[in-house]
């Protein structure tokens, strides 16, 4: 199958490029470059495009010879979100609604779409599975929210099989050390603390110690995005064979507190981490975790490089191998 990987040129979506080719498809990766990168597309050919332009999409569709989506793109930092709501409902929402009138105009009707835990707001319990309230509370979880929405409406009435994929919290790196993490402006946890062992950034802001969980710091569910990357090609494989359309949590389970991650780069690493303390960040819950027995029974999937150390070895690897290629960005 020929595969359009919308946002093929992030993070993530990089990983998903790679299990899609893995898997035995061709990923044709479809990226503005506004917050991806040219070297990490190295799968199968790049359409620089923008999902606002429909006539792009649908020329990309076509010529070549699409048979299903990956929608990845869109904008990812919650605080953002927070004091530029437009920037995220226009970057998420739009860009989905004009993605999917562009695939229904050209008959490709299934789409795997990368949708977050940010859609359940504050859980009133933890782990949470698919039927929690969704209760978004950023316009960031609100955008993706409405895109879910709007794939159900789809899928009633034009026909689409939509699969969403609901992330917990992404880390680590390919194991091979060909993709990684690289973002600018940096705000994730574990690269923040990798390059603040290295010397590379301030110490480290750790939100609140006085939480009710074992540390004190808050607890989150981190999932390799090369775990990550699977669960999306299993996704293309579900829709193929005729998968209805759901939604399902990705995650592992296993909740894993900030000191535990300040731990875990120490232990890989051989160097102390650098950290201040710092009040609760208003919104903040203390315990998010996942739970993903439906991935495992509606798509096969399981995650196999979760654990914190081996997320840690491989984003350590990875920041070090990108600091030699002079990748970094400060």
């Amino acid at each position: 199958m020929k595969i359009l990987v919308c946002g093929g040129a992030g993070y993530i979506g990089s990983h998903v490029a790679k299990s899609i080719r893995l898997a035995g498809h061709e990923p044709v990766v479809f990226d503005n470059l506004s917050a991806g990168h040219e070297w990490a597309v190295q799968w199968g050919p790049l359409v620089r495009g923008d999902l606002m332009d429909r006539v792009a999409i649908e020329s990309a569709l076509i010529s070549h010879q699409i048979e299903a989506v990956v929608q990845l793109a869109g904008s990812i930092n919650v605080g953002e979100s927070m004091q530029n709501p437009g920037k995220y409902f226009r970057n998420n929402f739009s860009i989905s609604l004009n993605l999917l009138e562009a695939m229904d105009a050209s008959g490709v009707k299934q789409i795997v779409f990368s949708s977050t835990a940010a859609v359940y707001g504050i859980p009133a319990t933890s782990p949470i599975d698919e039927s929690a309230a969704k209760r978004p509370i950023n316009p960031y979880g609100e955008a993706k929210w409405f895109v879910e929405r709007l794939l159900d409406w789809y899928s009633q009435a034009r026909g689409f099989q939509c699969l969403a994929l609901r992330y917990f919290n992404a880390a680590g790196a390919d194991s091979e050390g060909q993709i990684g993490e690289m973002h600018s402006p940096e705000t994730h946890l574990l690269p923040l603390v990798i390059y603040g062992a290295m010397g590379k950034r301030p110490p480290v802001k750790v939100f609140g110690t006085d939480y009710p969980t074992a540390d004190g710091t808050a607890v989150r569910d981190y999932i390799h995005v090369s775990d990550l990357g699977s669960a999306h090609a299993l996704g293309v494989a579900y829709l193929a064979n005729g998968g209805a359309s759901t939604a399902v949590n990705l995650g592992t389970g296993m909740g894993v507190s900030v000191f535990e991650v300040l731990r875990a780069v120490e232990h890989v690493s051989g160097k102390p981490v650098p950290h201040e303390i710092f009040g609760r960040r208003a919104g903040d819950p203390p315990h998010l975790v996942a739970k993903s027995d439906l991935a495992k029974q509606v798509l096969g999937w399981t995650p196999q490089f979760s654990a914190i150390e081996t997320i840690a070895r491989d984003a350590w690897a990875w920041s070090e191998s990108a600091l030699r290629q002079g990748l970094y960005m400060d």
